[in-house]
């Protein structure tokens, strides 16, 4: 995943400007104590309900530059491949080594005409259309998506003529870019960013604890408590903090070392697991499934965290020098964790936040978690994104590389998604969908990516960020 030094950035300057505030300037200071690590080998999966939330004040964006009157040839990628891929041709693709972005690097949104956009498959436009209606779900009642979301319920999901011609008479596209905050108008500029891939798990598990299931997955407890900061202070808007109250005071909630080597949650169990390396990529990924012995399925979402940041244990396991680079992927992680099952607690320990669910309906075996948007999740349709940036709902296309077969690929995507490691606005988190298949994608989903941005005509992307 990305490199988490913007957290470190934004909790010195919210302590900053939360002195006098005492019980939370506490709490987010002890928070922020530690230096935070690069980029996790597989990213969390979605803010409630489904996975980890981002919480960081939201920086400004630099204004949508003017339409350029010539359209250059977009990207430098070779031409896409149709999608999906044949899974006979199917090559692992090592993860690319993508330069960070900076961690103060705003938004920078150019205006481009629709007709220079590179050209997407046609059987991507109608793949990615479900999922741009069920987020029209979730917008109708926002006054920017009214119409927009009107006049797509009358385009034949079976052309992609006419979905293109939908986003190209109502929709403005504008090309996402970074910069950073002092050179935003004569500095060097990012078009390109992070793409890594996240899925729905599917583990082993039971109701009761055995000599096989051993692993305890946890509900919410009871003395986690939550403050949205915003709430009392506006100008803290986006910080919320978790701890539990000591002696009258908010002091921070107990580590995943702490919690793992003590029996304080005993009670809490909502299942056990017989797997702990794929209960730690549950908590990365925030919901799952998990098969009973009986046959029968149990859906999790995401519930809360204990509020400690997320470290990466494939980047600890690299500066262990236990693996390089390239082998720090969630498949090369498992087999480490296999090899050294004497080491597997410490290797966990290194990662301090704990992440808590809540079971929710199976509903439809076929569809995804919900997101951030509260929309369930449609695979290679829908992205998770960094919110500070990205509006949830709107409509990506998004350039990267295929992690099985080394294509370029561009398709249609739909913001719909958000996690506290997808940070910056140019990184984004790929949906794989569900089951091993999906995660072995999404293991190996890191690759440099670029993407235009479609905003319904006449409203600009930073208008959309404020509604």
């Amino acid at each position: 995943m990305a490199g988490h030094r913007e957290i470190e950035d934004d909790c010195r300057s919210a302590a900053l400007r939360a002195r006098g505030m005492a019980a939370a300037a506490a709490v987010l200071l002890a928070a922020c104590a530690s230096p935070v690590s690069l980029p996790p080998e597989a990213p969390p999966a979605s803010a409630p309900p489904s996975r980890p939330p981002a919480a960081q004040p939201a920086p400004p964006a630099v204004p949508a530059a003017k339409p350029p009157t010539a359209a250059p040839a977009p990207g430098a990628l070779p031409p896409p491949a149709a999608r999906p891929p044949s899974p006979a041709a199917s090559v692992p693709v090592a993860p690319q080594a993508v330069p960070p972005t900076r961690a103060d690097a705003i938004a920078r949104y150019d205006r481009v005409p629709f007709t220079t956009l590179p050209a997407v498959a046609d059987a991507d436009w109608i793949a990615a259309w479900p999922a741009f209606l069920q987020s029209c779900q979730a917008l109708l009642a926002n006054a920017a998506w009214k119409e927009p979301c009107a006049r797509a319920a009358a385009v034949d999901r079976r052309s992609a003529a006419a979905m293109r011609g939908f986003f190209a008479s109502g929709f403005d596209a504008y090309r996402i870019r970074a910069v950073a905050p002092a050179e935003a108008r004569n500095g060097e500029v990012r078009d390109t960013g992070l793409v890594t891939g996240y899925y729905e798990p599917l583990l082993r598990g039971s109701r009761k604890a055995s000599s096989k299931y051993r692993v305890p997955i946890y509900r919410v407890p009871d003395d986690l408590i939550a403050v949205d900061l915003a709430s009392v202070y506006p100008e803290l808007a986006g910080l919320r903090l978790r701890g539990k109250l000591q002696g009258g005071k908010l002091a921070p909630y107990a580590s995943r070392g702490e919690i793992e080597a003590s029996n304080s949650l005993k009670g809490l169990e909502l299942l056990w697991v017989d797997d702990p390396i794929d209960a730690f990529f549950l908590h990365v990924q925030g919901s799952g499934r998990v098969q009973l012995d009986d046959g029968r399925i149990v859906r999790l979402g995401y519930g809360d965290s204990n509020g400690h940041p997320y470290r990466s244990i494939g980047r600890w396991l690299v500066d262990q020098g236990e693996l390089t680079i390239d082998q720090a992927s969630m498949q090369g992680i498992k087999a480490w964790a296999a090899r050294n099952p004497q080491r597997l607690s410490r290797l966990l320990a290194q990662n301090p936040s704990f992440v808590f669910f809540r079971e929710v309906p199976l509903g439809d075996p076929s569809a995804g978690p919900k997101g951030a948007l509260n929309v369930p999740l449609t695979p290679h349709a829908s992205l998770a994104v960094d919110t500070r940036f990205i509006p949830l709902g709107v409509p990506i296309l998004l350039r990267s590389t295929d992690p099985t077969t080394g294509a370029a690929f561009l398709r249609p995507m739909m913001a719909q998604d958000s996690g506290s490691a997808i940070r910056g606005p140019l990184r984004f988190d790929y949906f794989w969908g569900f089951g091993a298949d999906a995660g072995e994608k999404a293991g190996r989903q890191k690759h440099e990516g670029s993407a235009w941005m479609l905003a319904p005509k006449g409203v600009a992307p930073e208008a959309l960020l404020k509604r």
